[in-house]
């Protein structure tokens, strides 16, 4: 059984995670003279921190304060024009249960028409990267970019690997992967294909069913039919291989359900919108599904 320390830990981590690409906005924080290029920094909006903590501590495991100061009056230059105006200071206090608390400081000029949500904003996002909540987007390079005429970026740069989560990762990784094989299914030479092992890999498609058969055959050769093989190489070294493991990850799927009640693996099929066992619809469903069986026979072996 772990720890207190080990489970908070491990909690941690999760938190630390990058957010979704698509949470992930980006904005111009300085221009140059001409207007014309604009450094740009990451950030994603508060929502996505407050989600990211309801879904590892729940809504009930943790909780913020806010103090508000103002300072005034202040006189600052703006349109080339003095005025009179004052701060809004703003300091937020994240506390987790079991974890501890962090506190994050944010300001805004008073005379700003969202002062106080952008006070606030700065000061919540502050507190939370002390626990490894949005760090990461302090690791990311001074970037410039091409402004239009709105002062807009023309394009925004892509999100290195590095700062996408692990299951945007495994996908870009394998959009990769695909477009190589295609690239050297062009290149590839065309030869005799072994009858005998063309049939023994159509086999395969009754065991792992249609969809993930043909997930495969795509991923390691770039084809959906066995007849469409470039090769007796790619038949056995590729191909074959690649299936026999899916084939041993089947057996060892199957081995693990039986060991669950009927109604905990239907809610893990669910979970993963995957209809039946020979109904898998992707190789990454696949490993998901395997994923999430082994941690339930050691959850339910542990118990």
């Amino acid at each position: 059984m772990e720890n207190a320390q080990e489970t908070a830990a491990k909690a941690l981590v999760r938190l630390g995670e990058p957010f979704a690409s698509n949470e992930v906005k980006w904005l111009v924080a300085a221009t140059s003279r001409d207007g014309r290029k604009g450094r740009i920094t990451a950030y994603a909006d508060p929502r996505a921190y407050t989600d990211r903590l309801n879904e590892v501590f729940t809504p009930s495991g943790w909780t913020r304060v806010y103090r508000v100061h103002t300072l005034s009056p202040i006189t600052r230059m703006r349109k080339d024009n003095p005025i009179q105006t004052g701060k809004v200071l703003v300091t937020c206090t994240v506390t987790i249960s079991g974890v501890g608390k962090h506190s994050g400081s944010g300001e805004a000029w008073a005379d700003d028409d969202n002062a106080m949500t952008s006070a606030e904003a700065q000061a919540f996002k502050r507190a939370c990267s002390c626990f490894g909540l949005g760090r990461y987007f302090y690791n990311f390079d001074e970037m410039w970019v091409g402004l239009n005429e709105y002062r807009q970026p023309k394009q925004v740069p892509q999100l290195p690997a590095w700062a996408l989560p692990a299951d945007e990762r495994e996908s870009a990784d394998q959009k990769k992967e695909a477009t190589r094989t295609a690239r050297d299914q062009e290149t590839a030479p065309r030869g005799p294909l072994d009858a005998s092992m063309t049939a023994r890999i159509m086999l395969f498609r009754r065991e792992l069913g249609g969809a993930l058969f043909e997930d495969v055959l795509r991923l390691v050769a770039g084809v959906v039919a066995p007849r469409e093989i470039p090769n007796q190489e790619k038949q056995q070294a590729a191909v074959m291989a690649s299936l026999e493991k899916c084939q041993r990850g089947m057996q060892s799927i199957r081995e693990m359900a039986s060991e669950l009640e009927e109604a905990q693996f239907c809610a893990i099929l669910d979970e993963l919108e995957i209809a039946s066992l020979d109904r898998i619809p992707s190789f990454e469903a696949f490993k998901q599904l395997g994923k999430a069986m082994s941690a339930a026979t050691h959850k339910e072996k542990a118990a």
